[in-house]
């Protein structure tokens, strides 16, 4: 496995995130940074995800995907755009719903982009906490399917997230 990796382009307000490898949770903090940087641009007008050289996508990193789409939406009233050509990386996502918060498709003709490369932070154990629990609860939020797939998960972060009681 290819190890995890995010680049980004822009053109005209158009994002297009790339994410490589094993998608997992050590590239959200990244990832979510980045995520930040675009809706606060007022050039913002679109964006896309490329899975297109993902190997693997992890829980925590789709429901990052999942706030992306949401957030979009608020902002720009768009569903943004998911390049999805592996199969097995589709089967997953319309699993979770992404049909419905997404446009997937499974390649963009023509799409060259000179991406820059965005360097992997290092979190702390208790923002690594926050992150898996958002990033559930969003999934949560899609249908029902995925609340019962994930509320035993959510509520075993939610009962570790709480302070210790004291004697």
């Amino acid at each position: 496995m290819t190890p995890g990796k995010i680049q980004f382009a822009e053109s005209e307000g158009t994002y297009v995130l790339k994410l490589i490898g094993e998608v997992r949770l050590t590239l959200c903090s990244s990832l979510e940074n980045l995520l930040q940087a675009m809706f606060e641009e007022p050039r913002f007008r679109s964006v896309i995800v490329d899975l297109s050289e993902a190997e693997t996508i992890d829980s925590t990193s789709l429901g990052l995907l999942a706030k992306l789409s949401i957030m979009a939406r608020k902002q720009i009233d768009q569903r943004p755009v998911l390049i999805s050509p592996r199969p097995d990386i589709t089967r997953i996502l319309m699993s979770m719903g992404f049909e419905r918060i997404f446009i997937i498709v499974e390649d963009v003709a023509g799409q060259t982009c000179e991406y820059q490369d965005i360097e992997c932070e290092e979190c702390s154990e208790e923002s690594i906490h926050a992150r898996v629990l958002e990033a559930h609860r969003t999934l949560m939020s899609l249908n029902e399917d995925n609340q019962k797939a994930f509320s035993d998960l959510v509520k075993q972060l939610e009962r570790c997230r709480q302070p210790e009681l004291t004697a």
